[in-house]
């Protein structure tokens, strides 16, 4: 094989996870590729929060400052997608390459499963929101509403009204709550509107209202929602990378997978983490993964020992 295309890791995504764990192997002197098809989950998002230094900065532009970053400690930036990759850490992509690598690192992301509402496809980032914590603080003291999935639309419900006391829970595909769960969103203002949510209504930059399928019609700024999430797994075809029931791949505390030598970081381990979460819980899983360089540096300068 062309000795080009051999690195200490590939790491197959370029969001924060991947980036995030180029850019301390880079330091380290590894020679890292990142591979990466240019399609970010957040990428309908205008902004992203909660991340200190970064907060309002677009994606597009977080992802240019790390691009620049990661390169500057000689990372290799791929753009392609990884079609396969094999128990013995090759990794086969799009346009005919193979890389090989004694490392491989699976930060691939998510794609969201949208509500089949009407308009939900070209509001989302744009008045339907999945993340309070994102998305609360510019939609203060304005007309807020929850897309009511499950249980954990009530939770999701009393976090919107930290940010506005005027909240209400569209029940949409869950039961309506129940004496006690009605009596606690009542008692913090929380209104709760029965039957399924038709369609968006949009404005100029957000919503402006939500419709029933029985014609009604509310006023609403901001709608928000927990999508579902399909994980790309399918470029995984070793048999002992297993998943779980939301799809993502299984790990360990550290990151390993059930392969020797694949991990797996970011939204690809955890459908949850956000931009901060991913890349911090990447900077960890790249220390294990330059450990076990190490690790495997010294056998063999050991075994070249006469």
């Amino acid at each position: 094989m062309n000795t080009d295309n051999k690195y200490d890791v590939v790491i197959i995504g370029g969001g924060a996870a991947g980036l995030s764990a180029a850019l301390l192997l880079g330091r380290a002197r590894r020679r890292v590729a990142v591979v990466d098809s240019g399609k970010p989950r957040n990428t309908r998002a205008e902004h992203i929060h909660g991340y200190l230094t970064r907060d309002g900065v677009p994606p597009a532009r977080f992802l240019e400052l790390a691009r620049e970053e990661v390169r500057s400690y000689g990372v290799e930036l791929t753009d392609a997608t990884a079609e396969e990759v094999y128990a013995d850490r090759r990794v086969c992509l799009d346009d005919g390459r193979m890389l090989s690598a004694r490392q491989v690192i699976l930060a691939f992301g998510l794609r969201d499963v949208l509500p089949d509402v009407e308009g939900a496809e070209s509001r989302w980032g744009r008045g339907l929101f999945q993340c309070p914590y994102c998305h609360g603080w510019e939609y203060r003291d304005r007309k807020l509403a929850v897309l009511g999935t499950g249980g954990s639309s009530v939770q999701q419900a009393l976090l919107v009204r930290q940010f506005s006391g005027d909240v209400t829970l569209f029940t949409h595909e869950m039961a309506g709550p129940d004496g006690e769960t009605a009596a606690d969103l009542a008692s913090c203002g929380v209104k709760i509107v029965q039957g399924r949510v038709r369609a968006l209504v949009a404005g100029p930059e957000s919503l402006t209202g939500v419709r029933l399928e029985i014609g009604e019609l509310h006023a609403c700024d901001a709608l928000f929602y927990e999508p579902g999430a399909i994980v790309d797994t399918s470029i995984v075809k070793v048999p002992d990378c297993r998943t779980s029931e939301n799809g993502c791949v299984t790990t360990d505390e550290l990151g390993r997978t059930g392969v020797e030598g694949i991990w797996a970081t970011g939204n690809a381990a955890d459908p949850a983490a956000q931009v901060i979460v991913a890349a911090g819980d990447s900077y960890r899983l790249a220390v294990a993964v330059n450990a076990a360089l190490i690790e495997d540096d010294v056998a063999q300068a050991r075994s070249s020992l006469p």
